[in-house]
């Protein structure tokens, strides 16, 4: 894969099951990116552990305790070919719980890829109030992601199949939410898909004859087309501010053997050349770089967009870490923030805000806490227009101008010059622990499903309390037992369930 096309980083984001993964596999799959002798060993795996409809999302999922598990915990990076641009696809998870690592891969996005599930039950789950959709949309935004594509996905599951009618209506309700936070929806392809079986994906689909293509109007041009593979042709590639000092936030640090220190990241400006003397903030240790490879190719030079491993000298893997940023050492070398001001957005926040909190942010990879020392100005989160001097408090939803202070040495840089190192992002909180109402049964044919294979994920439940495990999983613990994973789930505890802010997922 030559370096003569543009770079595109995209994001894929939506509601748990979704499709993300599975849409994601099969578009890698057919557009050459993962061989077909590598499908049929996923295909066996998937079968074996009594996941077959997992396949596709196997070529994402590629770390065992995921595939176990069933969901994407990592942000994967995968690559393929269109016909005009090199695509590397961050394949985002849609479980709350790793909102964290959800917010790491969009911060990294050209463009956003919306999968919402056209299936009964599903859309609606996906937009509710605790529903990952709005949520994902929003970060996208947030985090300086003005391009989206929305995949209207799983056609195949609508009553009837492939309904045109069902369509139109997910397309009216996402584009009026999308148009809420920001997006202009004239500008946004919407593809009706189905990513287990294909449809509109690379080529227009037998099955939605009804569908005549999408249109997107802007002021760079006009297109148009059918299939996803198309609206990714559309996106238009980013202006890469190669004559800005390099920074490059740290992902990971890896020892490999034989090699020595490995750094991981994404240049987000700047140019990273083999022998560049380098410096590394908040931590100021200054090394000179040995080699640097991108998708285990050798490069003689690593450009804005560009997701690279580069090997470093006499440096340890203990002496930096991920939320590190690397920069030029002869050309505005990266420093520590004492204290900075920072545009902040809140979201699922319950209650007040207001000056001496301190939580945990993030800002491009770090994850550091930090003290709202001073509330400056809240601001429209749109436009970014003032709406008020020195307020009180904030809520959630609010974005807001605010004075920081880290609590232990960070990196951060001024958004006018360096926009993905000067936003900063605070997590939303997990639900408080709440009463689950008794269910006097736990048979399984006394209770109506709600749509064929939808378990829960986390066994037994009963009279009894949700707990968050240490690494955030919902859990339910009772020693009166209760309904078990293999069993149905109404409509009623479904709506318990997701009361909680956890979703259930097809297992």
């Amino acid at each position: 894969m030559g370096k003569e096309k543009t770079h595109i980083n995209i994001v894929v984001i939506g509601h748990v099951d979704s499709g993300k993964s599975t849409t994601t596999g099969h578009l890698i799959y057919k557009c050459g990116g993962i061989d077909k002798r590598t499908i049929e060993k996923f295909e066996k795996e998937a079968a074996e552990m009594g996941k077959g409809s997992f396949k596709y999302a196997w070529v994402l999922d590629k770390l065992k305790a995921e595939r176990e598990r069933g969901i994407t915990i990592d942000i994967s990076l995968w690559k393929f070919e269109t016909t005009k641009y090199y695509i590397t696809i961050i394949d985002a998870p849609g479980h709350r719980d790793f909102i964290k690592n959800m917010i790491t891969g969009t911060s990294q996005a050209d463009c956003a890829v919306l999968i919402v599930a056209a299936g009964v039950g599903e859309f609606e789950a996906g937009i509710s109030k605790n529903g990952q959709t709005r949520e994902h949309a929003l970060l996208a935004y947030t985090l300086g992601v003005k391009q989206l594509i929305v995949g209207v996905n799983k056609m195949d599951s609508t009553e009837p199949a492939y309904s045109e009618k069902r369509y139109d209506e997910i397309v009216k309700e996402v584009s009026a939410y999308i148009k809420k936070i920001g997006y202009n929806p004239a500008t946004v392809p919407f593809v009706p898909i189905s990513g287990w079986h294909g449809d509109n994906m690379l080529e227009p689909s037998p099955n939605m004859p009804w569908f005549k293509g999408w249109k997107v109007e802007r002021k760079e041009g006009n297109a148009s087309g059918v299939s996803l593979l198309e609206a990714l042709d559309t996106i238009l590639p980013p202006t890469r501010p190669t004559d800005k000092p390099l920074r490059l936030p740290l992902q990971d640090v890896y020892k490999i053997g034989g090699i020595g220190t490995v750094p991981v990241g994404r240049v987000e400006t700047g140019i990273l050349r083999p022998g560049m003397v380098v410096t590394f903030a908040p931590v100021n240790i200054t090394t000179e770089v040995k080699s640097v490879e991108m998708h285990h190719e050798a490069l003689s030079e690593a450009l804005p967009g560009d997701n690279v491993g580069f090997n470093v000298k006499n440096v340890s893997v203990k002496d930096i870490r991920r939320g590190n940023v690397c920069g030029d050492s002869k050309s505005d070398p990266p420093q520590e923030a004492a204290q900075f001001t920072s545009q902040v957005i809140i979201l699922n926040h319950p209650g007040q805000i207001s000056a001496g909190y301190s939580p945990v942010i993030d800002c491009h990879t770090a994850h550091i806490a930090c003290k709202f020392a001073e509330l400056k100005e809240k601001i429209d989160r749109r436009s970014g227009k003032k709406l008020e001097d020195n307020p009180k408090s904030l809520k959630s939803g609010d974005a807001a101008i605010v004075e920081m202070v880290p609590g232990k040495p960070m990196c951060v840089e001024s958004f006018s010059q360096y926009p993905p190192l000067g936003r900063a992002f605070v997590p939303p909180t997990r639900p408080p622990t709440k009463l689950l109402a008794q269910r006097p049964t736990r048979h399984p044919l006394a209770l109506r499903p709600i749509w064929p294979g939808v378990h829960l994920h986390y066994p037994g439940w009963a009279v009894g309390r949700w707990v968050w495990s240490p690494e955030g999983e919902g859990t339910l613990g009772s020693p009166c037992g209760g309904i078990q994973g293999k069993d149905w789930v109404t409509a009623e505890l479904q709506k318990g369930i997701e009361s909680l802010g956890v979703s259930l997922r097809r297992g």
